[in-house]
C-alpha cells in the first residue's frame, strides 16, 4: 500500500516520503490519518520544538539559519516548517524553502518545508501540528517553526512548541510596547538580534523589565543577544535554549504544553471539518442580512 512506502520513505529519512506525507495532511487525505497513527512515538516524544516569532525586521530568517548550522555541527538533524503569508487566492504559500534555506538545500539532514497561514491570524495552518510529528518520526530531534512574523497575532505559535523564542531588534518603534500583553511576557526566551546596533541594550533592559510584569521570576527571564548576520550569540542561545529544555523536562511543563496543543490541535481540525457545512448553511440561507451577525450565527446553529 502507499501508506506503507510512506512509512518505509520517513523511517529511511527520504525527502521524498516526507514531502509526500505532510502533503497529505494538508489535503486533508485519509491516507494521512493512517500514517500519523503509525509514527514512531518514542521519536516525536524525543524532538525538541522551538518556536521562532517575532516581528518584521527582527531578523528571524538569518537566526533561523545560524541556529541550524550550529545544530548540524552539533550532528543532529533539524526540521524546518517556515510558515509563509498565504496567497489571497490560491491559500498556498507565497515565499518558498528554496529560497529562504538555500544554503542547506544540499543537506540530508535538513528538511525545510514551507506551509501557508491559509489566512489565519494566529500565522499557523491546521495541519502544522502533524507536520512537526512527521518531521519527528522522520528522525529531526530538533524542529524549528519560524512563523510569518506579523507580532501579537502569533499567539498560535506557543500552542505547537516546547519553547518559544521571541526575536527583536533595535528600531522597531512602538512594536514591544505593541507585545506589552501578548508574547513577549509568555515566551521562553527572549533575543535582541542586531546586537551591534545602537539602542540594543536598552530593548534588552525593557523586554526584561515586560516580562517581569508579566510574573516572570527574575532568574526565569532569559534574554539573549545576538548579531545574526555575524553568528556572534548562538552558542549562547543554544545554551539557553538548551537549560530551557532541561527545566521543561523535569517540572512537567513541557508534557502539560504538549496535552494542551494536542487537545487545541483536535479542536482546529474539527472546526475545519464543520466549515463547510456551516458555509453551506449561509449559502442557502434565506435570512435579513442585518443586525447582530453573532445572533445571526446563533439562530444558524440552532443555539438561539
Amino acid at each position: 500500500m502507499m501508506s506503507e512506502t510512506i512509512l518505509r520513505g520517513l523511517r529511511e529519512r527520504d525527502p521524498r516520503g516526507i514531502a509526500r506525507a505532510i502533503s497529505l495532511v494538508e489535503e486533508n487525505d485519509p491516507m494521512a490519518d493512517e500514517i500519523l497513527s503509525s509514527l514512531d512515538d518514542s521519536l516525536v516524544d524525543q524532538a525538541m520544538v522551538l518556536g521562532i516569532t517575532g516581528p518584521p525586521g527582527a531578523g528571524k530568517s538569518t537566526l533561523t539559519d545560524r541556529i541550524i548550522s550550529r545544530y548540524r555541527s552539533l550532528g543532529k538533524r533539524v526540521g524546518v516548517i517556515a510558515v509563509d503569508p498565504s496567497s489571497p487566492i490560491s491559500g498556498g504559500a507565497i515565499l518558498g524553502d528554496r529560497i529562504r534555506m538555500m544554503g542547506h538545500a544540499l543537506d540530508k539532514d535538513v528538511v525545510v518545508r514551507s506551509m501557508a497561514t491559509r489566512g489565519r491570524l494566529g500565522g499557523l495552518c491546521a495541519a502544522a501540528g502533524a507536520a512537526v510529528r512527521i518531521l519527528a518520526g522522520s528522525g529531526c530531534s530538533v524542529i524549528i517553526i519560524e512563523t510569518v512574523g506579523v507580532g501579537q497575532s502569533e499567539m498560535d505559535i506557543i500552542r505547537l512548541a516546547d519553547i518559544t523564542a521571541l526575536v527583536l531588534a533595535p528600531g522597531l518603534g512602538d512594536d514591544i510596547q505593541a507585545m506589552k500583553a501578548g508574547l513577549l511576557e509568555v515566551a521562553d526566551i527572549l533575543i535582541v538580534n542586531k546586537a551591534d546596533c545602537a539602542g540594543a541594550e536598552t530593548l534588552a533592559m525593557d523586554m526584561e523589565s515586560i516580562a517581569r510584569e508579566g510574573g516572570k521570576e527574575k532568574d526565569r527571564v532569559n534574554v539573549c543577544m545576538t548579531v545574526a548576520s555575524e553568528g556572534r550569540g548562538t552558542d549562547e542561545l543554544l545554551a539557553a535554549i538548551e537549560t530551557v529544555d532541561i527545566s521543561h523536562r523535569e517540572t512537567g511543563e513541557r508534557r502539560t504544553r504538549r496535552e494542551k496543543a494536542y487537545d487545541l490541535e483536535v479542536l482546529d481540525w474539527a472546526l475545519e471539518m464543520i466549515k463547510p457545512s456551516i458555509i453551506e448553511k449561509i449559502e442557502k440561507w434565506d435570512h435579513v442580512r442585518k443586525g447582530a451577525p453573532r445572533l445571526q450565527a446563533a439562530r444558524l446553529l440552532g443555539q438561539e
